[in-house]
């Protein structure tokens, strides 16, 4: 089971952590891209299944965000 913690952030941290999380989910759609064009079958789940959590994670920050940013 995953423990739920509580974090203060301002709105303008908020945004940086998102920023650098569609980085990071490019990063990992890229990888998993090359992987595929590898036939490396085992990397291409690992990369895909982490771009998924990210984009979860990214999304439900996102949510957060006032609409105007």
């Amino acid at each position: 089971m995953t423990k739920t913690i509580s974090l203060k952030l301002t709105e303008d941290e908020l945004e940086m952590l998102v920023d650098a999380l569609e980085v990071d989910l490019e990063g990992y759609l890229e990888s998993a891209k090359e992987a595929r064009g590898n036939n490396n079958r085992e990397d291409v789940k690992t990369f895909t299944e982490a771009a998924q959590r990210i984009q979860e994670l990214t999304e439900k920050l996102r949510a957060l965000l006032p609409e105007e940013l």
